[in-house]
């Protein structure tokens, strides 16, 4: 599957191997992404609930996501590295 952004129904799945550069953002944050190297099942928004994050926060979440991985490729590697 060709993702061109992120957004909060993404399923973890697809996050982890389109954005791999977002699984540690996110586990700073408390959201687990990976469980014993395999993606958690469900979306970026239901394991953000999970946490206890709100609607508004996870739009936040969901919007720094986005800004951060315009800068990465799809190997999680900033584009600046493939010069």
């Amino acid at each position: 599957m060709n993702i061109k952004s992120i957004h909060r129904d993404i399923t973890i799945a697809d996050l982890a191997e389109q954005f791999p550069e977002s699984v540690g953002y996110l586990s700073e944050r408390g959201i687990r992404c990976l469980r014993c190297g395999e993606p958690i099942w469900g979306t970026l928004a239901e394991a953000a609930r999970e946490k206890g994050f709100s609607e508004t926060q996870i739009k936040q979440i969901v919007d720094v996501l986005n800004a951060r991985s315009s800068g990465f490729n799809s190997q999680g590697k900033s584009k600046t590295q493939e010069k």
